[in-house]
């Protein structure tokens, strides 16, 4: 990554082995994908460039979720809640021996994992980095909704008919031109995963209002599965946090420099 050695890495956790890439030196970020790909498939995609965090200074680790990518997992709905992913991410930072407050950063699924991790073990983050919120709270209903028809349709008809009717929704503009792939998870994950989404949700505005942390939220527009109101609610309610929205690909391509240089402030 932007010239730096990235290093594997792996610990159990739950009745899982969760993998993660380590890369750069420095103070620890850590980074939590979305549902249904993984850090190699985010890579494939090019949707972030995670370079000039490690650039400037960063020690990056990026994991696969549970079941998702090189990361193991059980059919367990339960264990892909958001509060559930949390408690994964606070076992990757015990596995790391962050004894000083870490960066977390966290895409959709990932979004509701930092949170839920950040009010449940504040004082162990210094910093939160949220990119596109997804659906919650008054939204969060009817996502959830179609969901869990997701789930009982690939234990009936199977994870391609799944697929080729998420292929008719139509794509949000900002990453229309980001290649499609495959969703990571095994296909006898799917349904486990999918109710575990449709089971959680963000923490409550209340909830996240007592978190301390300066917080970055990137959001970008048209997106009704990360709707633009949830990243100006979470800004809203944040004490110290500043909101960015896209509404180009380009815009999306600066988001690494611009959490590089986020990072680069010194903490107030």
């Amino acid at each position: 990554m932007g010239g730096h050695t990235t290093r594997e890495g792996r610990f159990g956790h739950r009745r899982a082995e969760l993998v993660y890439d380590d890369a750069g030196e420095g103070p620890l970020a850590v980074y939590a994908h979305g549902g249904f790909v993984s850090q190699a498939a985010e890579d494939r995609m090019g949707l972030f460039d995670w370079a000039p965090v490690v650039k400037a200074g960063h020690r990056l680790v990026r994991y696969d979720a549970r079941g998702h990518g090189r990361s193991t997992g059980d059919p367990v709905d339960s264990d892909y809640t958001y509060r559930s992913l949390a408690d994964d991410l606070l076992a990757l930072l015990d596995h790391l021996d962050a004894s000083e407050p870490a960066v977390a950063m966290g895409a959709s699924m990932g979004c509701g994992t930092v949170l839920h991790a950040a009010v449940r073990a504040p004082g162990r983050f210094s910093r939160l980095v949220l990119l596109i919120p997804p659906t919650a709270w008054t939204t969060r209903t009817a996502h959830a909704r179609a969901n869990r028809r997701s789930a009982d349709a690939v234990e009936r008809e199977g994870r391609d008919a799944w697929l080729a009717a998420r292929a008719q929704q139509p794509r949000p503009a900002v990453v229309a031109d980001v290649p499609e792939l495959p969703p990571t998870p095994a296909d006898r994950l799917l349904p486990a995963i999918l109710r575990g989404l449709a089971a959680s949700d963000l923490p409550s505005p209340t909830e996240v209002a007592t978190l301390r942390q300066p917080v970055l939220v990137l959001g970008w527009a048209d997106d009704p599965g990360h709707p633009l109101p949830t990243a100006e609610i979470l800004a809203h309610v944040l004490p110290r946090a500043e909101l960015h929205v896209s509404r180009t690909r380009a815009d999306i391509r600066t988001w690494g420099s611009r959490i590089a240089e986020y990072l680069s402030r010194p903490l107030p």
